[in-house]
């Protein structure tokens, strides 16, 4: 097996420390979940906020689409209809939330092993219809969990007290 260029190493520990592993900043996107019921997810701080299951969606989706966007791919393969937003209801099931955590992991490892993919020419060169090059839109992606795992770990300060 090759040896991959140190470029893609540090993008891959960017993506991975921001999402999963540990790392000097404290909470990354996948720990700030861990733990949470399907009912605290669904919580809302007020009627027209999204809450943290929504939020959870809202990441997976923009996992896919930097995949999308640094592989060059077309729209239409996210497994749920829209973008960006998606609604999910304040009764959801600990079943249903528990596949949108696999569906977040799932982006997460596809968006991964599209970076390891990638030659290291296309690094610096722009993406296709942005202004924004390969390693600005991985890093992004990767400051983007970290902007929500914040916010989580807000809204989870904020949930309601029980007994």
């Amino acid at each position: 097996m090759p040896k991959r260029a140190p470029e893609i190493d540090l993008l891959l520990q960017f993506l991975d420390e921001s999402f999963d592993h540990p790392a000097w900043h404290g909470t990354n996107l996948r720990g700030s979940v861990r733990r949470l019921s399907a009912e605290e997810a669904a919580w809302r701080p007020s009627k027209e906020r999204h809450n943290i299951w929504e939020i959870v969606v809202h990441c997976a989706y923009w996992k896919y689409a930097v995949r999308r966007r640094i592989l060059g791919e077309k729209r239409g393969s996210f497994p749920e209809k829209g973008s960006n937003w998606f609604n999910r209801p304040s009764d959801g099931s600990e079943d249903e939330w528990q596949k949108d955590i696999s569906l977040l992991e799932q982006m997460h490892r596809s968006l991964r092993q599209a970076i390891v993919s990638l030659p290291t020419s296309r690094l610096k060169k722009k993406v296709a219809g942005s202004k924004w090059t390969t390693v600005q839109t991985i890093s992004g992606a990767a400051s983007h969990d970290l902007y929500h795992a914040g916010q989580i770990q807000l809204l989870k300060k904020l949930l309601p007290k029980k007994g």
